[in-house]
């Protein structure tokens, strides 16, 4: 028996359900569907189990794809503070945390609980534990058989099962796949938000800062399309890790070098120059253990053959010290993949479909929203705020 809904919503996460909600406020009968066995999954452990549901500078200058423009309206329309608005009026308490990072007081499953009961509210029938098994578009919509056997006509479907990023919830290229055979062009798929790795040489080499978290202002490519993010940066027995990487992951293309300032705001060189003149018995690393943490202190003199009494270094030993510390260039051999990146860089190509509606093109009815569209955000609730804007927008008009 064929059941016919008027929205069929693949994907019960952030993008679905806020699409499936307002759908469902129109009117629309909505089935959305999700493989996982409750909703919501990436939203309850985001933000170490807090949810990072959106930024106060959420905008377009923090999203990236081939043409980040594109998310304009999306985010205009359905803005942080529209977010904020629901998160209140739902009684849910957040704070900011950091760079305009808005945090839930409690659990993230407030989040989830206010997405659900809203959606139960707005009349829509969620499905789960249910995938999908075979799409077909027709000229009076879509046929779709689902992965228990039930088979829906549909006026319009919705692509929101997001991208490849942690395949341990279950995240596949479903959407990429779906939206191509569909005939809709991909971009390059790649992991964003990720940390980076070194060959074992380099590993080697690092070793002893293993575990040592510092502020950084790291930076990736020059000139003009240099991107440059100042956040914590951690060694990890792998790589690099902690926010200014996962970050500068996004920007960063194999085969390209990273910089790395380990002391923002301070001349390495001209603070080792000032201490040498006020007392030079102490030893380089001790002087330089005062500014910085003495593991890197340790390793920056060790690695630059650098040693005994700072008194007696000459002004070419402490600017290499001073270079090594402000400008640490480095090249990782990789990233963690999409088992630890966060968001999927890449994906269904904006041009391909209404920047008012999210339709494509080319195919009436189908849908694209989240992060199975060619545009992610950075680190700190960018994300999320597509997912709230794209699936509101796309609820508008499916």
């Amino acid at each position: 028996m064929i059941q016919r809904f008027d929205v069929l919503i693949v994907g019960a996460g952030a993008a679905g359900m806020m699409c499936a909600i307002e759908a469902g406020r129109r009117g629309r009968r909505v089935l959305i569907v999700d493989h996982a066995p409750a909703p919501g999954e990436k939203i309850r452990i985001s933000g170490g189990g807090r949810c990072n549901f959106t930024n106060l500078g959420a905008g377009v200058h923090a999203m990236l794809g081939e043409n980040p423009r594109f998310a304009t309206s999306a985010l205009k329309r359905f803005s942080q503070r529209d977010f904020i608005a629901r998160v209140d009026q739902a009684g849910i308490a957040w704070h900011e945390k950091t760079l305009g990072q808005l945090f839930c007081d409690g659990s993230a499953r407030q989040i989830v609980g206010m997405l659900s009961g809203q959606m139960t509210e707005a009349g829509v029938t969620l499905r789960l534990g249910t995938g999908v098994a075979e799409t077909a578009a027709g000229p009076d919509g879509f046929r779709v058989r689902l992965s228990d056997g039930g088979a829906i006509q549909t006026a319009a479907l919705v692509l929101a099962t997001g991208g490849k990023s942690i395949p341990k919830m279950g995240a596949t290229g479903w959407a990429y796949e779906t939206a191509r055979t569909l005939g809709l062009r991909i971009t390059e798929t790649r992991p964003g938000l990720v940390p980076l790795t070194f060959e074992a040489g380099l590993l080697e080499e690092t070793k002893a800062l293993s575990g040592l978290s510092v502020d950084a202002v790291v930076t990736a490519g020059a000139g003009r399309k240099a991107a440059r993010f100042r956040e914590g940066l951690l060694f990890t027995h792998r790589g690099l890790s902690g926010p200014s990487i996962l970050q500068i992951s996004s920007y960063w293309r194999e085969g390209e070098a990273i910089t790395a300032d380990l002391a923002p705001g301070t001349d390495i060189f001209a603070a080792l120059k000032a201490a040498k003149q006020a007392n030079g018995k102490p030893d380089v690393a001790t002087a330089l253990g005062h500014i910085v943490p003495r593991r890197l202190a340790d390793w920056v003199c060790q690695r630059g053959g650098v040693a005994g009494r700072l008194g007696d270094q000459k002004d070419a030993a402490l600017a290499s010290l001073g270079e090594a510390v402000n400008r640490w260039t480095v090249k990782p051999v990789g990233s963690e993949g999409y088992r630890t990146a966060e968001v999927t860089l890449g994906g269904i190509a904006t041009d391909q479909l209404d920047q008012q509606t999210l339709q494509a093109r080319s195919v009436p009815g189908l849908f694209c929203i989240g992060e199975a569209v060619d545009i992610t955000g950075w680190l700190g609730g960018y994300n999320f705020q597509w997912a709230w804007s794209s699936g509101w927008a796309a609820g508008q008009a499916c």
